[in-house]
């Protein structure tokens, strides 16, 4: 005879299922009776642990801001110390997902606080919570970066367009079904950025010179 699950296999069950329902039908198109046949669980096990559909989101988004260094970041990552490529690694993921289908991809966290118009606070605490997350990472990308950006640079401003030009290009590319709308948006923010490259080389002192 087979184990049975323990409770908190169940529960993990239920909360991947329910994530990848979430994505893939958007939370509001997603039953109750979607999640109970995708997780292969009873009624009574999923309101044993979640007395509603909301709760099981906030499970999703707890897991999605629990995971971003083992889902999304140490992924992208992987092989790449320029702190600044490294921001370019992780929107080439993006682009990876739009390709593999045929830009139908949408960012998990921003397509669930697109489609919940006036989300109840704390789901909209838990959305908050994973762009902080993620906008935080690029952050400490840019201060990794040290002088090669100019010293004045608001780098928390820098991140959250980053992340502004992640989700719009996103959404573009999956409203015209063209990832090249989104390799532009990317393509400006490569360009600004390497502006500010060339700003932080020109305001450092040139390097002493030994005298022969």
């Amino acid at each position: 005879m087979s184990a049975q699950p323990s409770q908190q296999e169940t529960r993990s069950r239920i909360v991947v299922a329910a994530m990848e329902l979430f994505w893939q039908k958007g939370y509001q198109s997603t039953s109750i009776a979607d999640l109970l046949q995708r997780a292969g669980v009873h009624s009574g096990s999923l309101y044993h642990f979640f007395p509603g559909k909301q709760d099981v989101l906030l499970a999703v988004l707890d897991l999605y801001h629990g995971g971003i260094d083992e889902m999304l970041l140490a992924p992208a990552w992987h092989g790449i110390d320029d702190p600044i490529e490294r921001i370019f690694a992780l929107l080439a993921g993006y682009r990876e997902a739009l390709l593999g289908t045929d830009c139908s991809y949408g960012c998990p966290i921003g397509s669930i606080a697109l489609e919940l118009h006036e989300p109840d606070p704390p789901v909209r605490a838990g959305l908050m919570a994973n762009f902080t997350a993620w906008t935080d990472a690029v952050e400490h990308c840019l201060v990794d970066a040290g002088p090669r950006l100019p010293d004045r640079l608001d780098r928390r401003a820098l991140a959250c367009f980053v992340l502004t030009t992640m989700e719009g290009g996103v959404m573009l590319a999956r409203t015209y079904r063209d990832v090249a709308r989104y390799d532009m948006a990317v393509g400006q923010l490569r360009q600004y950025l390497d502006q500010l490259l060339q700003q932080g080389d020109a305001a450092r002192p040139p390097r002493k010179t030994r005298r022969s």
